[in-house]
C-alpha cells in the first residue's frame, strides 16, 4: 500500500494505492485468489465496482514480489517511463537533472537515462540518499540540496549545461536547475513536493522562471500518468524486461503492520524513506 497526499473532508477514507488479494468475486475478469492493484485506501478488505472503481489485475511477474506493482510496476514506474520518454525526448550523450531524485520515481527516472546513454544528476536531501543514488542506482552525481548550492555544484559536474530536467520537486531546486539549461531544453513537470510545506513567503525566493524560458527557449510541460492509460500495459512490460535483464533496480522500505500505518506516512513525509514506502498487511 503506498499514500496519497490531498485536501479532504473529515471521515474520508485516507487516499491510497494497493494491492490486493480478491476473496470474493461475482465478475469473472477477476477471478478469486488473483491480485488486483487500484486506489483502494487505508483498509484492509474493500467491496468495488469494478466497472465504476479504476483498478486492474496485476500482471504475470513470476517470483518478483507483487509489492512492485505499487512501485516500479505501477504509478511510479510509468510516471518515469512515460514522463521521460515522452516528454523529456532525451538523446544520448545528453545531461539530464532529476529533483527529488531518492524518490520511486526518481530512481526509475534516472535508471532509465543511463539506460539510454544520458549523463544524470540526481538531487536530494541527504548524503545518505547521494550514497544511494551513485553506489545503488548507478547516477554519475548527486547534489544534497541542504548542503551544497545547487546551481555553483552544476556547473562543476555539468559544465556543458543541462538539457533534460524532470521536475518532482518545484520551488527553489527548479528555478537553480532551469536557469542551468541549455537551448531548447526540455522539462518534464510531475510533482511539486516542495510546496507542500512552504509559506507563502518562500514562493518568493525562487527565480522568476520566464526569462529563462525565453532566452533558452525551454519547453516546459506538466503531466499526469493517466495520459497514458490507453499505453499502461506497455510501461510495465517494458520495465519488467528491465529488471529482468539486471538493468533497473529498486528499493522497497517495508512496514508490516496496518496499525502502522500513519508512523510510515509521517516518515515519507520528513524525508525518511528511501524508495517506495510499502505497509504489508
Amino acid at each position: 500500500m503506498t499514500f496519497s497526499v490531498q485536501n479532504f473532508p473529515r471521515g474520508t477514507t485516507m487516499l491510497g494505492y494497493q494491492v490486493a488479494k480478491i476473496i470474493e468475486s461475482k465478475n469473472p475478469d477477476f477471478p478469486v485468489g488473483k491480485k488486483i492493484i487500484g486506489s483502494l485506501g487505508w483498509r484492509t478488505h474493500t467491496i468495488i465496482d469494478s466497472k465504476t472503481k479504476q483498478s486492474y489485475l496485476l500482471p504475470n511477474i513470476g517470483d518478483l514480489p507483487s509489492s512492485l506493482g505499487l512501485g516500479v510496476l505501477g504509478i511510479p514506474g510509468n510516471t518515469a517511463y512515460f514522463g521521460l520518454l515522452e516528454i523529456c525526448k532525451p538523446k544520448s550523450g545528453e545531461t539530464i537533472v532529476i529533483s527529488g531524485a531518492a524518490s520511486p520515481v526518481g530512481t526509475h527516472v534516472g535508471q532509465i537515462a543511463k539506460i539510454l546513454g544520458l549523463n544524470v544528476i540526481g538531487i536530494c536531501s541527504s548524503d545518505e540518499k547521494c550514497k544511494f543514488l551513485t553506489e545503488e542506482m548507478g547516477f554519475d552525481f548527486a547534489i544534497n540540496y541542504m548542503t551544497t548550492p545547487i546551481d555553483i555544484k552544476l556547473r562543476k559536474v555539468a559544465p556543458q549545461g543541462v538539457d533534460c530536467y524532470f521536475d518532482i520537486t518545484g520551488g527553489i531546486i527548479s528555478s537553480m536547475v532551469m536557469y542551468e539549461m541549455n537551448t531548447f531544453g526540455r522539462v518534464a513537470v510531475c510533482g511539486s513536493t516542495s510546496t507542500c510545506a512552504m509559506d507563502s513567503l518562500s514562493y518568493l525566493k525562487g527565480r522568476i522562471l520566464q526569462p529563462t524560458i525565453f532566452s533558452n527557449q525551454l519547453k516546459v510541460e506538466g503531466f499526469s500518468v493517466k495520459r497514458w492509460l490507453d499505453r499502461w500495459n506497455e510501461g510495465i512490460m517494458q520495465n519488467l524486461q528491465w529488471i529482468r535483464e539486471g538493468k533497473l533496480r529498486y528499493r522497497e522500505t517495508v512496514t508490516k503492520g496496518f496499525e502502522n500505518m500513519f508512523d510510515v506516512f509521517i516518515r515519507g513525509v520528513r524525508g525518511g524513506i528511501i524508495g517506495t514506502a510499502i505497509v504489508q498487511v
